[in-house]
């Protein structure tokens, strides 16, 4: 079995690299694969299920670890179980370091396909480091474009990685991608406080040149005091890394959208039907769409956590009308719950994104009178969740 897997992680990035290169480059197969993954029984991105066994062997490294917690040495399983871990941790010893390439190479391809506007995202020595919403200030003041709705607030997307930041905003388009309007070489680039306006608060400026060497200024705005610190760190080790590397040489992605200006991106999306490409296939729920539905970000860093914390079994759902509970069976994974009837289905009956979510335990006004239940909150959105167990709650 360990040499399977021996082979598997020295194989699978050629995998991620040849899905890559046939999607960019064979329409059949672009069209094959996006429709592939609007099955239900691809409920995450077709490279997510290649990284499955990689991840898979970090959780049986966590299961063993705990069974030796749990047995204590006067166990009569523990010899065994301590042969296995031994075993299992030859395998394991380069994974991390595997992984973090590979969930690397594979949110670069993700985002590729998320995002209109530019070539060449994907590239080998290009580090995925945050993704996430901002509230950008404009002529207008902070408007955000939202897929269905006249425009109230125009919300940028914003796109950091190891050499560069993008800014998107989302396309009416029925592709619902990001199209991008501009970028700025993370070399160039300063960032500061900035003080709140026109009812905006967490507010920074982003100072960077463009193309031209004309100096750009962006006034942005995150959802909470969190997002900014997170977004200000970041930015910050970002730019410092960028400029210890020492080449004088600004780097500027080949652009395919109209301009970055202010006043040609609050036109953006208003043309009509006219010159409008034809939509392709393109999924809804992606940790991108996400993020901009919530108003939140993550990082490189979260995507690695959540890897570590992959979890499944039974829970009990509280009926939001009445007292009733439902069970299902629970995968928690990718920063989201699926739903089943059993363990045995081949795909979700539904999920629950979680990224923006808190969980805590119900409070006295919430009329729950059970042992083991947490409460997942997002704004008006509540839901009441039972385990079996003390232990299953303490998960």
């Amino acid at each position: 079995m360990f040499q399977r897997y021996d082979q598997y992680l020295e194989n699978h990035f050629v995998v991620l690299e040849r899905l890559d290169t046939a999607f960019r480059l064979n329409k059949k197969f672009e069209q094959l694969y996006r429709d592939f993954e609007l099955q239900k029984v691809c409920y995450l991105p077709l490279t997510s299920f290649v990284l499955k066994p990689m991840q898979r062997l970090l959780h049986y490294q966590n299961l063993l670890d705990r069974l030796l917690n749990h047995y204590g040495k006067d166990a009569p399983d523990y010899d065994d179980c301590y042969a296995a871990q031994q075993k299992l941790s030859e395998t394991t010893l380069c994974v991390p370091v595997i992984l973090k390439q590979s969930e690397n190479f594979v949110q670069l391809c993700e985002l590729q396909r998320d995002v209109s506007g530019f070539d060449s995202l994907v590239q080998t020595d290009r580090n995925f480091l945050r993704q996430g919403c901002l509230l950008k200030h404009s002529r207008k003041g902070y408007q955000q474009r939202m897929f269905f709705l006249v425009s109230i607030e125009l919300c940028y997307f914003f796109f950091q990685f190891s050499d560069i930041l993008l800014y998107t905003n989302r396309s009416l388009q029925p592709s619902m991608q990001f199209k991008v309007h501009g970028q700025m070489p993370l070399r160039a680039v300063i960032v500061e406080e900035a003080e709140n306006k026109m009812g905006a608060n967490f507010c920074f400026n982003i100072y960077g040149g463009n193309r031209y060497n004309e100096m750009k200024i962006l006034t942005v705005a995150a959802s909470s005091q969190e997002e900014k610190d997170k977004w200000l760190e970041d930015l910050t080790s970002a730019i410092q890394a960028a400029k210890e590397k020492g080449d004088n040489k600004l780097q500027y992605l080949s652009l395919k959208s109209c301009s970055s200006s202010d006043e040609v991106i609050d036109k953006c999306g208003d043309e009509g039907n006219s010159n409008r490409e034809k939509a392709s296939s393109q999924r809804s729920n992606t940790t991108v769409h996400v993020c901009w539905h919530r108003n939140t970000s993550i990082s490189m860093g979260d995507q690695l956590r959540a890897v570590e914390n992959q979890l499944s079994g039974y829970l009990l759902r509280k009926f939001k009308n009445s007292n009733g509970w439902q069970k299902l069976w629970v995968v928690f994974t990718n920063f989201c719950l699926f739903f089943y009837k059993t363990f045995q289905d081949d795909f979700p009956l539904a999920s629950l994104p979680l990224l923006g979510y808190t969980v805590n335990t119900p409070s006295e006004k919430d009329s729950i009178h059970k042992d083991f239940v947490f409460k997942l909150q997002f704004k008006n959105h509540v839901y009441f969740f039972r385990a079996e167990s003390e232990y299953t709650f303490g998960r």
